[in-house]
């Protein structure tokens, strides 16, 4: 069963499109999905030359959550998925949305169908959410008598209130894509998400590589957390992105702009 892929990912002009590809089971995640995300994540974070990825789900449905049969089919699958060496490290649940923070390229999500529990884990994972007005968006793991468990609390907090989240994960309340957009889940509503991610691409690569992967970075570590760290690390990320070739670059093509512009650099390692 394992030998089945589960991700498809394709690289095309710097893009990565990395797809759930388990359509007979509404995408739902398995061991062995699990796994073969985290090694993709592994994979394209060290993909230098990448300018952005865009993570759809084959079929009907984006992810239908946790496919609890094959999982629990194992007493050791829980453990496998739940263990760590270090507390407040990822364990493989939670990389698996918390692997895409790390990949220093914009990651776009692109929803419709059911984004069910572990689904909704693994997109909120991403930079952006785009999704369909009729897509199916819900915390489930309340449904199971769980609680969410891997890691997109870190990005909830940042999109979402306090009592939003409390009342979207305490309920498993189900709600669809234009309300997804309200209560701050999603980025933008669409009925043609991919179409939309790629033009948000294509501004992407207009900019310098090293300054997406800086803000992506200084974003994430400080919007929350302490203003003199913010501070610090606005001016030494920085000093990396003036001291790279991939600056000089923008600011040529910036200046030029009637000549032919110069392709940018691979990025630095961020």
């Amino acid at each position: 069963m394992s030998e089945i892929k589960r991700i498809e990912c394709v690289i095309k002009d710097q893009v990565a499109y990395v797809s759930l590809a388990r359509p007979d089971k509404r995408n739902a995640l398995d061991m062995a999905m699990f796994r073969e995300i985290d090694v993709t994540i592994k994979r394209l974070r060290k993909d230098r030359a990448l300018r952005a990825i865009i993570i759809t789900g084959r079929g009907e449905d984006f992810c239908s959550g946790l496919d609890v049969k094959s999982v629990m089919a194992s007493p050791k699958n829980p453990l496998r998925l739940l263990f760590k060496w270090l507390p407040w490290r990822s364990n493989l649940a939670q990389r698996v949305s918390t692997g895409w923070r790390r990949v220093p390229v914009p990651v776009i999500a692109t929803i419709h169908g059911r984004c069910w529990g572990g689904g909704l884990q693994i997109v909120l994972g991403a930079d952006f959410r785009i999704a369909t007005a009729d897509a199916s968006l819900s915390i489930m793991e309340g449904r199971w008598g769980l609680i969410p468990d891997m890691g997109g609390t870190l990005a909830l907090r940042e999109h979402c209130r306090l009592d939003v989240a409390k009342e979207l994960a305490m309920t498993a309340k189900i709600i669809s894509g234009e309300d997804a957009l309200k209560l701050g889940l999603v980025t933008h509503v669409n009925n043609q998400p991919i179409q939309v991610a790629e033009a948000m691409v294509e501004q992407f690569k207009q900019q310098a590589p090293d300054a997406v992967a800086g803000v992506k970075k200084l974003y994430n570590k400080s919007w929350s957390g302490s203003r003199g760290m913010a501070l610090l690390r606005e001016s030494w990320y920085q000093i990396r992105v003036l001291t790279g070739k991939n600056s000089r670059i923008k600011v040529w093509n910036q200046t030029h702009e009637t000549e032919e512009h110069k392709p940018f650099k691979d990025r630095k390692r961020w």
